[in-house]
């Protein structure tokens, strides 16, 4: 193996597991200290640099930080990273001083943002201390797009999300259009702005074309019902509900109808439990409720009898399990029926674009979706950029933020006449944690403790009204638990060979066996003969150059490491050291480095 280059600010990013896994690269492990520090405004400022939303996200995000968690590897738990944004969102104090301001005078241009959604408003938190005009066209008399008018807000609350979005409003340079939808982008672009970016969604959700569809007006289209229920157009629903899907969409559709008073509610699932999309805390936040969910059932018509909905017939189905993917190949057992008085159907959703004209340099893929560069988030006309789930499909709201931020990149190189494709690249800090023999500036010892299960309102108190908060937050002793469960991945183990005289003493003291001395080899023979095998190939080994010694080479599996700093205390060379790692993102206008070289 060649010597690792462990400047590249990638190499210690992937050790950082949650934060490589975060779409927007939020520095998990810094904002989980600065909570156990008590410095809760502190550690949101951290989050709000990189996700824009910490209050909402700490309520609504999909988690892809906490499966990549390395504590999941020691005690099968992740830590509760997306539960503590919340904490820190929670407890924090006034920092309005904080926040970004518009400077007094703009620079000129003007920018148009289709739809006020997560994507949107983030493009206008980039690009507005800039000193850009930026106007948002929004069909809806309020802003937050998907966030307001389809997330319950027993799950996030209407001040929580009012507040996070103020923010951004009141930054300056920022006019909303509310009752104004974009039906032309034709006309859009003939009113001169410098550059058009859509956040527009998706909100069109996917139809279930069986027998009986037409017949009745209780099938209720499972986005367009969370809105009405949000803005109270709906405010009851039969006792009987089906939904059909098993996504987070359903989750909501289900829960808002126990609220509603639905009490026999059954979501329907086409395939086994280890196939369903929705995230596994919303399937049993609804279990809890009673809500019950009945696999390997594919919808086959609508029964109606005298214009009324009676309920369902379902193939109940026997699937082949693949050993890899989804299973595609199934047989019919049955065909079963289920009453329902409502049905809500919650099987997808897309992005729907009638208003783009066909003629006007904007090309369109199979999916008649406008084409969209994945590197400067363009359309295939110059000017107009996109993002969120109008861009690729529903995904979550971190993934619209992240989108913004490279469109808000794009933006800005385009509105000053720099290549789009001219874009910084992260850099990163290196700074040693020691403070003297034995002693680090962070906290090395493992705590045994589990990871804390959030407290629930009861549920003879949650279902009288829609806006009643499930969650309560953790309690002051649950949070300094759980930020007691984070192994600092970002106190990266940094070796210098030179000073290596091979004693094997941070192998000995070494509690995971992941670091090795030893002949240098070809990487898939050498994992096979470490400490411990090295058996994740997504996570790469460190290398270091030849030892002083015996030319041997030390090798450390970076997938097994906990970060116990024990290797830099038992060196008695000081090879080895704990530093902490600081990513630091380029944004719009924002370089990662100012010093010149």
């Amino acid at each position: 193996m060649h010597p690792t280059n462990v400047r590249r600010p990638d190499y210690f990013h992937k050790v950082v597991d949650c934060q490589w896994a975060c779409p927007a690269h939020t520095n998990v492990p810094e904002y989980i200290r600065l909570i156990a520090h008590g410095r809760y405004s502190d550690a949101y400022m951290v989050n709000r640099e990189s996700n824009v939303f910490p209050a909402i996200l700490g309520r609504t995000c999909d988690r892809p930080c906490e499966p990549a968690c390395r504590r999941a590897r020691v005690d099968e738990k992740p830590v509760a990273i997306c539960r503590l944004k919340r904490v820190a969102a929670d407890l924090r104090e006034d920092i309005s001083d904080r926040l970004p301001k518009a400077p007094k005078v703009t620079n000129g241009k003007r920018i148009a943002c289709v739809g006020a959604g997560p994507a949107s408003l983030a493009v206008a938190n980039d690009l507005a201390p800039l000193g850009y005009a930026i106007t948002i066209f929004e069909k809806l008399h309020v802003p937050g797009g998907l966030m307001r008018s389809n997330i319950p807000a027993f799950r996030l609350p209407e001040a929580v999300l009012n507040e996070e979005i103020d923010q951004i409003l009141q930054i300056g340079n920022i006019e909303v259009r509310y009752d104004s939808p974009i039906d032309s982008m034709k006309a859009l672009l003939d009113m001169g702005f410098d550059a058009v970016f859509v956040g527009s969604g998706a909100p069109r959700g996917k139809n279930l074309d069986i027998p009986g569809r037409y017949d009745t007006d209780r099938i209720h289209i499972g986005i367009d019902w969370l809105e009405s229920v949000a803005f109270g157009h709906i405010d009851k629903i039969g006792e009987k509900v089906l939904i059909i899907g098993v996504g987070n969409t359903a989750m909501d559709c289900c829960r808002s109808s126990r609220r509603l008073g639905g009490k026999d509610i059954k979501v329907m699932a086409r395939k086994p439990r280890g196939y369903f999309k929705a995230s596994p805390w919303e399937l049993e936040d609804a279990e809890e409720e009673q809500v019950e969910i009945l696999i390997n059932h594919a919808p086959k018509a609508f029964v109606i009898e005298n214009g009324k909905l009676q309920g369902m017939m379902f193939d109940k189905v026997e699937w082949e399990i693949p050993a890899k993917g989804e299973p595609t190949k199934s047989k019919i057992i049955e065909t079963v029926f289920l009453p329902a008085d409502d049905v809500i159907l919650a099987i997808g959703q897309e992005a729907a674009f009638p208003w783009i004209e066909r003629d006007i340099g904007i090309e369109f893929d199979k999916w008649d979706m406008p084409i969209v560069d994945k590197t400067t988030y363009q359309y295939t006309r110059a000017g107009i950029f996109s993002g969120g789930d109008a861009a690729w499909g529903p995904l979550n709201i971190i993934w619209a933020v992240e989108h913004a931020h490279q469109a808000a990149i794009s933006i800005h190189n385009y509105c000053q006449g720099i290549p789009l494709t001219e874009r910084l690249p992260p850099t990163m800090n290196l700074a040693s944690a020691k403070m003297g023999l034995h002693e680090w500036s962070y906290k090395n010892d493992y705590n045994p403790v589990g990871r804390q299960k959030m407290t629930h309102v009861e549920l003879t108190e949650r279902f009288k009204k829609m806006n009643i908060e499930v969650e309560l937050g953790f309690t002051p002793k649950q949070v300094a638990h759980e930020v007691e469960r984070c192994l600092n991945c970002d106190i990266q183990t940094v070796f210098t060979d030179k000073l290596c005289i091979e004693c094997d003493a941070c192998v000995d003291v070494c509690p995971v066996l992941c670091l090795t001395i030893t002949p240098n080899g070809e990487e898939p023979e050498l994992r096979k003969r470490l400490s411990a095998p090295a058996e994740n190939l997504k996570q790469d080994l460190f290398a270091s150059g030849a030892l002083p010694q015996t030319s041997r080479v030390m090798i450390k599996d970076e997938d097994l490491c906990v970060h116990c700093g024990l290797c830099a205390e038992r060196c008695p060379t000081g090879a080895w050291d704990m530093q902490k790692f600081n990513l630091l993102i380029p944004y719009a206008g924002k370089p990662t480095c100012t010093t010149k070289p």
